[in-house]
């Protein structure tokens, strides 16, 4: 990089500005050796600095199943969840039981929380293209709601299985919020955030022999962004954001969830 005064001269700013932009970028890890006696270096790994963990999104079903079985290698599991359906999670954890089911993992206790919408809300999504087709949108509701529970009830008692099977202190809890959440959240251990938006497509489903135009997040595709305590202050801020989100939705605004 360029000396600091030879920054200040060619943008046109005071030293300070320099300094303090130099700092930044330097805590954001894409500069390092950031110095008054000498000039800045770019970070030997951009990439990694600008993905924070050096992982790059990928997609739901392609990122998720790994990290939950990493996971699922400490003796206390803790996985938080704030999604549409439980469809992903639910994938997810096919690779941790069948380990545990070999012997290969044992924890000996599994806390898992998970934030559906309420059946009793207005859905923003999946909606009909065609907001006045008779009895479409009550269609992608029924249809929702069913893969809601569905998914919910085998996440459920694929998990509450291993009390019996291996003797693991299980809880299971799921509560519903008041809104149609845009994005994903996933919580492990208290150590790492995974996130995604919901971006809705136009595509059309099929429900009792009628064809819908709709607009639908494909889940399971959506590209989900690492983050992890400990590795980047930008990092650790995000997965203690995250964090503070969640439990105050859990304790404040959301209700008892019903999988029936």
């Amino acid at each position: 990089m360029p000396t600091q005064a030879q920054l200040a001269d060619e943008f046109d700013v005071e030293r300070g500005a320099v300094r303090q932009a130099l700092r930044i970028l330097h805590s954001e890890s894409l500069l390092t050796n950031v110095s008054k006696g000498a000039p800045a270096t770019v970070a030997p790994d951009l990439g990694r600095a600008l993905t924070g963990t050096g992982v790059p999104p990928a997609p739901t079903m392609a990122a998720l199943a790994p990290r939950i079985a990493a996971a699922f290698a400490a003796p206390h599991v803790e996985i938080d969840a704030l999604c549409l359906t439980s469809v992903s999670l639910t994938l997810a954890i096919g690779e941790p039981l069948r380990q545990i089911h070999a012997g290969q993992l044992k924890p000996a206790r599994l806390d898992v929380r998970v934030l559906l919408p309420s059946r009793d809300i207005p859905l923003a999504f999946p909606a009909p293209v065609d907001a006045s087709a008779d009895g479409a949108y009550q269609q992608l509701r029924r249809r929702w709601l069913a893969q809601r529970n569905a998914q919910g009830q085998v996440l459920q008692h694929r998990l509450l299985a291993l009390r019996s099977t291996h003797g693991i202190d299980v809880q299971v809890t799921f509560r519903a919020l008041p809104f149609t959440p845009p994005v994903k959240l996933y919580l492990l251990n208290n150590a790492e955030a995974l996130f995604a938006y919901y971006t809705l497509t136009r595509r059309e489903v099929e429900i009792d022999h009628r064809h819908l135009e709709t607009y639908d997040p494909n889940g399971t595709q959506s590209l989900l962004f690492a983050f992890q305590r400990g590795t980047e202050h930008r990092d650790t801020s995000f997965v203690e954001q995250s964090r503070l989100w969640f439990d105050a939705l859990w304790e404040t605004i959301s209700t008892e969830l019903s999988l029936d």
